[in-house]
């Protein structure tokens, strides 16, 4: 009895409970109904660094452009009949040939069935038989280890060695990843903690590559800008590095200094000197070097030779060799340019063990580099041996490509040092000019009004009388006062000249309108 009456009364209490939450199912249907939702993400809870992040690439000047270019494929009547872009450093884009044996190797990694095919050379099937035998299941459409491919790591490794004249290289050092770029945000991230809360600090060039300043935005880092000097061929100069150091010191904690050579923007090729006082200032104060060395196989100066950051602190001894660094190579620039494919590498030396399995554990949630980007990558650091079949082909393919881009940085140089109120220094590296020049205070006061930098509304009256894209210095960071712009130097040489003409002749127009 007592059972069968609790039961009741648990019907009895329950019941009118019951009703009321289909009652109220029935109100909050209707309510949804008949009032919008809200979104759950906005521009106001979105996370606030990803807001506050720019990059100089998506800014208004090129959401301009893209509107530029659709007005000319809709036939709206401009003074120009296409839009020049020589803002950005994609080489294939720009009409660089791909490298023959590169592709090959490539095609064969995807295709296997043609490795029976005799139109392909028999170094080319070795290095895809080697890489399909490394790879699981035999095919590069399966996962690697998060770090890379173990033979690729090698000869990475080996590729190294050979540089830096002999100088050993652990490839246990070596990370693969999808580009320099992400490599170098996987390796800034280690540093996103707050130690007595305060940020850590990331000395970078000013002018810098923007990827920098954006992802320490996005990872809450600080930006801690040193000026390169540029009367003195860009080079870096310890007491503008012990200035930028002196002024943030109290607002972060430094941890990190950011070397980029051959520069971007700037192409300088810093000397072994230069390296040598840059890594003492490092060790003085404790940083953890970065060095970007993308560029490495772009040197055009005959007075200019690439020196690795390793090499260097490796020959001037200890205390110096001990030091902490992270070096980055890509497969975008060089003579390869194979941008969208992704493949990069980082060696990174010194670090401590139980940090670098925390890196690997990072990277181990992201489960893979792209193969394909790893097949490149080990290309350009095992390519075609002198006693192999496409040794020639892969050699004069390569000399061609770097002559090309060579001439191409003095003409460009030459050309903007003939236009008045331009100056760029010698060509020595990378893919760019990064020319200074003057504007009329009328000129400064009409963008001071249209709340532009001066550089940012010369850009845009370029663009909307030329067609012609460049990126302004501001967007790189330069000294106060001072104008600048990007110009990539990788189109092809007709176009070139049409663009400088089109820019010298506009550059007149301008100060005659602004004098």
């Amino acid at each position: 009895m007592v059972d069968t009456q609790s039961s009741i009364v648990h019907i009895d209490v329950f019941q009118p409970i019951i009703l009321c939450r289909a009652m109220a199912s029935n109100a909050v249907t209707a309510t949804a109904t008949s009032i919008p939702r809200s979104k759950v993400l906005t521009e106001d809870n979105v996370f606030v660094n990803l807001r506050k992040m720019e990059l100089a690439m998506c800014g208004p000047l090129f959401i301009r452009a893209r509107e530029i270019e659709k007005e000319l494929q809709k036939g709206v009547e401009k003074p120009f009949t296409e839009l020049t872009k020589m803002n950005t450093g994609d080489a294939h884009a720009m009409g660089q040939q791909p490298i023959t044996f590169l592709r090959q190797v490539l095609t064969l990694t995807v295709s296997p069935n043609l490795l029976n095919n005799p139109s392909y050379p028999e170094d080319a099937k070795d290095r895809a038989r080697m890489i399909l035998g490394n790879c699981n299941g035999g095919s590069v459409g399966s996962y690697s280890e998060s770090a890379g491919i173990e033979c690729v790591r090698k000869h990475v490794a080996q590729y190294i060695q050979e540089r830096d004249g002999g100088i050993p290289c652990d490839y246990h050092n070596i990370i693969l990843s999808n580009g320099a770029s992400i490599g170098i945000k996987s390796f800034l991230n280690l540093f996103n903690e707050r130690l007595n809360d305060k940020p850590s600090g990331v000395l970078i060039p000013y002018p810098q590559y923007p990827l920098y300043s954006a992802t320490l935005t996005e990872f809450g880092l600080a930006q801690i800008g040193y000026y390169l000097d540029e009367d003195n061929k860009w080079s870096i100069e310890v007491s503008e590095l012990e200035r930028a150091l002196r002024e943030i010191k109290d607002a972060c904690n430094p941890r990190v200094l950011a070397v980029i050579n051959p520069g971007n923007p700037t192409g300088q090729v810093l000397t072994r000197k230069n390296i040598e006082n840059v890594i003492r200032f490092a060790h003085k104060h404790h940083l953890f070097l970065l060095a970007d060395e993308v560029y490495q196989d772009n040197i055009y100066d005959k007075d200019s030779a690439f020196h690795s950051f390793k090499k260097v602190m490796t020959e001037m001894g200890e205390p110096y060799s001990k030091m902490e660094l992270a070096s980055f190579m890509s497969i975008s620039k060089g003579y390869i340019g194979e941008c969208g494919i992704r493949g990069g590498y980082a060696e990174i030396i010194n670090m401590d063990p139980e940090v670098m399995k925390v890196l690997l554990k990072s990277l181990s949630a992201m489960l893979c580099p792209t193969v394909l980007g790893q097949v490149v990558m080990d290309v350009v650091v095992n390519p075609p041996r002198p006693n192999e079949p496409s040794y020639e082909q892969f050699l004069k393919e390569k000399r061609e490509t770097l002559r090309s881009l060579a001439e191409k940085s003095q003409l460009v140089v030459d050309t903007l040092n003939s236009i008045p109120g331009y100056k760029a220094n010698p060509p020595m590296g990378a893919m760019y000019a990064f020319p200074r020049f003057e504007l009329p205070s009328k000129a400064i006061e009409a963008a001071r009004a249209k709340g532009q930098e001066p550089d940012v509304f010369y850009a845009f009256k370029l663009l909307e009388n030329t067609g012609i894209l460049m990126i302004p210095g501001s967007c790189f960071g330069q000294i106060p006062g001072t104008n600048h712009f990007r110009t990539t130097i990788l189109p092809q040489k007709k176009k070139i000249k049409t663009m400088l003409e089109a820019l010298k002749q506009f550059h007149i127009k301008f100060l005659e309108r602004y004098s």
